[in-house]
């Protein structure tokens, strides 16, 4: 992996992905302690990042194989953005998901004219029923995270935040990410590394799950406990990917872990102060910056809002709960 990929990738995407803002609010300034920069990921097509990744990804196969069709396994946000992808190629697609994935998000992927097949995330080997569906069917596997095309798809993430940031005079800055399996935090830390250096990336995790933290602090892959579960579906993984830890471990700060009640915290934030509607595992890097600052080491915090696709109990829970704070 390396920035020529990415800017290949970028290249693929243009006219197709959004360019996402870059926003700030002075009250999320003196909540934090420092300047807050949040890249609204979750206004990018299908409501989160992943689109960047899935159309990267279905772009870049050769165009025999892709008229194939393409399968994908997602909680959601990397299943719609793979269905949609698939339609603009006029080509099938199949996603795996989880049956307790948030209703809106398979709605939404059904709604796009993907297939979709629902298991148990905590009975069933989600890898191995794509694996099996992707021979039977001569599917091509789209891999959330672990897939060097995808990887260079959420980097374009980070090119953007790097001539966002130097259009503001920002040359120093920590980045914190919400992070499942790796593949939008490796990316941006490929693209900072060659556009930005002075831009440090972090993750954030939700507590229970944060076994990239717990990763980059022991220098090898580590697995969470359960596979499923808590409130931030997004980034609920099993365990960092074999591509995207050692691209974490080599650019990546420690990493933040947030509460469930934190997450919910910023949630309301993000809705009060930028009017914006984010799910739980999209707000936990903005739960990093607000209520973790301690750990920060320069004035500004660029955190990225990943994605916003959030069914409305959960939503209005969160602000019913922290709306007022």
């Amino acid at each position: 992996m390396d920035i020529a990929r990415i800017e290949a990738a970028a290249r693929r995407l243009q006219g197709h992905a959004r360019v996402t803002p870059l926003l700030s609010s002075p009250f999320l300034d003196d909540i934090a302690g420092r300047r807050v920069l949040v890249k609204a990921e979750c206004l990018q097509h299908t409501g989160s990042f992943k689109y960047r990744g899935a159309r990267s990804a279905v772009s870049a196969l050769p165009e025999d194989q892709r008229a194939g069709g393409v399968i994908a396994f997602s909680s959601g946000n990397h299943a719609q953005g793979v269905a949609l992808a698939a339609r603009q190629f006029g080509i099938t697609a199949v996603i795996i998901m989880p049956a307790d994935a948030p209703r809106l998000k398979i709605d939404n992927t059904r709604a796009l004219g993907a297939e979709v097949v629902l298991y148990d995330r905590a009975t069933e080997d989600r890898d191995a029923i794509g694996a099996r569906l992707s021979e039977d069917r001569n599917l091509t596997l789209i891999k959330p995270f672990d897939d060097p095309e995808v990887i260079a798809g959420q980097g374009t993430c980070g090119l953007e935040i790097a001539t966002q940031a130097a259009e503001r005079g920002i040359t120093h800055a920590d980045v914190i990410v919400c992070c499942g399996g790796g593949g939008l935090t490796s990316g941006i830390a490929l693209a900072l590394e060659a556009k930005a250096p002075g831009l440090r990336v972090h993750t954030a995790e939700p507590e229970g799950f944060d076994d990239v933290a717990r990763s980059l602090a022991s220098g090898r892959i580590e697995r969470n406990a359960r596979s499923a579960g808590g409130l931030c579906d997004a980034i609920v993984t099993p365990q960092p990917g074999n591509l995207t830890f050692p691209i974490m471990a080599r650019l990546c700060g420690p990493g933040f872990v947030v509460t469930d009640d934190e997450a919910q915290m910023a949630m309301a934030q993000a809705f009060s102060r930028l009017k914006l509607v984010v799910e739980p595992g999209g707000a936990v890097a903005l739960a990093a910056a607000l209520y973790h600052g301690d750990a920060l080491n320069n004035d500004t915090v660029i955190v990225t809002l990943s994605g916003g696709n959030v069914d409305q109990s959960v939503f209005t829970a969160a602000l019913d709960r922290f709306g007022e704070n």
